[in-house]
């Protein structure tokens, strides 16, 4: 008999694209339609603040993708979220024309302020927004694929490659902060007006902001889902496990390898597009090491190779961050270092991993057959004998 095929959407897969998509409703109609003067009523600010959470949760989706299930442990995917961003930053920066501070139609504040008498070659075609989408993906995409190419087939794996990573999102990091590489230098890109045309301060705006990262939230679950439940998926498990195995049952494990980390580098530059528009500003300091570092607590946290527990993971570290910040604002990294460190000791799969063993556990032991009861049956040979 062939072995059961794992199926596309679990139950906790079910139970995550539910909850995501009751957000898409409640988050809309308690801001929308209920009054602001009711207790019900849901601020605009907040509709922001879980619009960042969601796109933090693609990110660690997006990381847990490559070290969940191919055992690469980045500690640079802060890079790609931040080359995303910063392709969603040149799109808003170009929509607001002779509005800027210097009145320019062309060139943004901070080029005038520097003297620039034209517009960089790489900031055309940033006016249009399908231009800009696809920048979105392609120059995160690009860079994950050469970076992943030249690392794979040199094998470069382990503490090595997490290095490698760390150092890529810490040059780019130095780069930017560079006024000459035209991208607003300490002071990122800011002071965003239109998005398609539309105001990005207005209420609609943005909800209809919290329900696309939503949406790009779970087709990214998504894809990473149809990827790791497939044939591929289960090679990327045996280049995880046992790469030298792999490669000489034939496969190419570096070929599976930069796929996977091109795509993962692509899903991180969506978190990044989204982030950027919901807080409003994009600088170097997202390029930080520790940024990378912070997500692959997340995915620690909630459960490496989960996929949901990876999203999970980043919702509930940066809600506690933003509680820890407000009540203990001098030694709230105390308390979120103490979190980690609990659920490390105590949950050392992850909340869902660790949901997730103790009911297969039980479900394997509900389908084991019953001890027979032998004693009374000797019992009743000794008797006959």
């Amino acid at each position: 008999m062939s072995p059961a095929r794992t199926p596309l959407i679990d139950l906790k897969g079910l139970i995550f694209l539910g909850l995501l998509a009751a957000a898409c409703l409640v988050v809309p109609l308690l801001n929308l339609m209920v009054p602001e003067g009711s207790p019900l009523h849901m601020p605009t600010y907040l509709v922001s603040l879980f619009g960042k959470y969601l796109s933090f949760a693609l990110l660690a989706v997006s990381l847990d993708l490559v070290w969940g299930y191919c055992g690469i442990l980045s500690l640079g995917h802060g890079a790609f979220f931040g080359l995303g961003g910063y392709a969603m930053g040149m799109y808003l920066m170009r929509q607001i024309g002779p509005r800027g501070v210097y009145g320019n139609p062309v060139l943004p504040d901070f080029m005038v302020f520097l003297n620039y008498k034209e517009l960089p070659w790489y900031w055309l075609g940033f006016d249009m927004f399908p231009f800009a989408a696809l920048m979105v993906l392609a120059v995160p995409g690009l860079l994950g694929f050469v970076f992943g190419w030249l690392a794979f087939r040199s094998r470069v794996t382990g503490v090595y490659l997490s290095i490698i990573t760390q150092a890529l999102t810490y040059a780019l990091m130095l780069a930017f902060f560079r006024n000459d590489m035209g991208l607003g230098g300490n002071n990122g890109l800011t002071d965003f007006k239109d998005l398609l045309g539309l105001s990005v301060q207005a209420q609609g705006v943005r909800v209809a902001l919290f329900v696309a990262t939503a949406i790009a939230l779970a087709l990214g679950y998504l894809i990473a889902r149809v990827m790791t439940v497939s044939a591929y998926g289960k090679i990327l498990i045996a280049v995880r496990d046992a790469e030298p195995r792999t490669r000489f049952l034939g496969y190419r494990p570096e070929h599976f390898k930069t796929l996977a980390f091109t795509v993962s580098a692509m899903m991180a530059g969506v978190a990044g597009a989204l982030y950027v528009p919901q807080v409003g500003i994009i600088n170097p300091s997202e390029f930080a090491p520790t940024n990378s570092i912070e997500a692959v607590i997340w995915v620690a946290v909630g459960g490496r190779g989960t996929l949901v527990g990876a999203a999970l993971g980043a919702i509930i570290v940066n809600y506690a961050k933003t509680i820890l910040t407000g009540a203990l604002p001098d030694a709230w990294l105390f308390g979120l270092g103490a979190l980690f460190v609990l659920v490390t000791l105590f949950l050392p799969k992850g909340i869902v991993g660790t949901l997730m063993q103790r009911y297969g556990s039980r479900r394997a032991a509900a389908k084991l057959p019953p001890e027979p009861e032998l004693a009374p049956k000797l019992v009743e040979e000794g008797r006959g004998s």
